[in-house]
């Protein structure tokens, strides 16, 4: 049979060996993220000259793929994630999936892939998330984990476009982020490697972004800290990220609460939850500004007591406070190394708008069952 979502026409061909009740409840007892998925996926095909194909929900498994395939040997590889959420009436809502396509469109025409129309993408959310419903966990802070991704596929050793792409959509029940509590991160700033340069791909979600970064991660690491903070790749000076999330710093002048995050250069991730907070943060009444902060700055701003709090934010922990920063350039703490006031309560208004408990007047939440 065939469901109609938002005029995208996704074939169903529901799974002949579904998770019982029983094993979807035990599978779903503290899931962690991205650890467990749901009995479904959707693949839709891409052909140069043909466009796209009719997409097919059908169970979780496998993808053949041709060893000359493209991805492999050229990257060609984009991803996004958005949640889907229990709502106080039974029903399940998604947060801003239209942002998140108009994302994923943005990093397939800085890969040169084909981008993937709206109604499929949200097209596809629908269909997923109504056939796999009974995995959408309840209780605050879990949610439905989507993962869109396209990679190209043609076997071709050419180093060109693929003409050929795939683009498949699969979902993981998330439990909160943080089981025992949101407890702030130790980071380390990296002044070895750097995310990415102007004029190349640090605004796009891609895998290379990703894979590049697991050094630095790993060094991380090695340094007894949590996360990587990025700094600028022409004068290693100015913050960009931390990990793969953006990162967010609270001063208190004259008397005002100001909410700071780096400017978009096109070397930042331009996060969906990352401008969700601007907006959120001017509703909580303080100023927020989008500019460039250095590490000399972060630095002297915490020693004058002008800065009170730094948090990163994302899809998959929301809002991660900040609470001691090492470098080769000094290390301090920041608030005590507790989470502070203005974070948590960011964190508690996005929550609360995403789980239906506060009004959306936005117009955020796109109901999905």
């Amino acid at each position: 049979m065939s469901l109609t979502a938002n005029d995208a026409m996704i074939e169903i061909r529901p799974s002949a060996h579904p998770a019982s009740a029983e094993e979807r409840a035990a599978r779903m007892t503290n899931p962690g993220f991205g650890r467990i998925f749901t009995d479904h996926m959707v693949v839709v095909p891409y052909v140069e000259g043909k466009g796209w194909g009719k997409g097919v929900l059908k169970a979780y498994g496998p993808i053949e793929m041709d060893p000359a395939a493209s991805v492999l040997h050229y990257g060609q590889a984009i991803f996004e994630g958005f949640k889907a959420y229990k709502q106080p009436d039974g029903s399940i809502a998604s947060f801003r999936p239209d942002a998140n396509s108009r994302r994923f469109n943005a990093s397939a025409a800085r890969l040169a892939m084909p981008e993937l129309p709206e109604e499929i993408f949200i097209g596809a959310a629908k269909a997923l998330i109504s056939q796999d419903k009974a995995w959408v966990p309840g209780a605050v802070g879990e949610s439905l984990y989507m993962r869109p991704l396209m990679i190209a596929t043609e076997a071709a050793l050419g180093v060109r476009p693929s003409n050929e792409y795939l683009f498949v959509l699969l979902a993981s029940p998330s439990g909160a982020y943080f089981p025992a509590g949101v407890k702030p991160v130790t980071v380390w700033i990296s002044d070895d490697y750097v995310r990415a340069a102007p004029g190349g791909t640090g605004f796009a979600k891609c895998a290379g972004n990703y894979a590049a970064s697991l050094v630095a991660q790993r060094q991380a690491k090695e340094e007894g800290c949590d996360q990587v903070v990025w700094l600028d790749a022409i004068q290693r000076e100015y913050i960009e990220e931390m990990g793969g999330m953006n990162i967010f710093f609270v001063y208190q002048e004259k008397g005002e609460t100001v909410v700071v995050t780096p400017e978009l250069t096109g070397t930042l991730l331009p996060g969906i939850t990352r401008d969700s907070l601007l907006q959120l943060a001017r509703e909580q009444g303080f100023r927020a500004e989008e500019r460039k902060i250095s590490v000399a700055e972060w630095k002297s701003a915490i020693a004058e007591g002008r800065m009170t709090e730094a948090f990163a934010c994302g899809t998959a922990a929301v809002i991660t406070p900040v609470g001691h920063v090492k470098s080769r350039r000094g290390n301090w703490d920041i608030n005590k190394g507790e989470t502070g006031p203005v974070a948590a309560k960011l964190r508690e208004a996005l929550l609360n708008l995403q789980h239906g408990l506060a009004p959306d007047t936005h117009g955020w939440m796109t109901k999905i069952v």
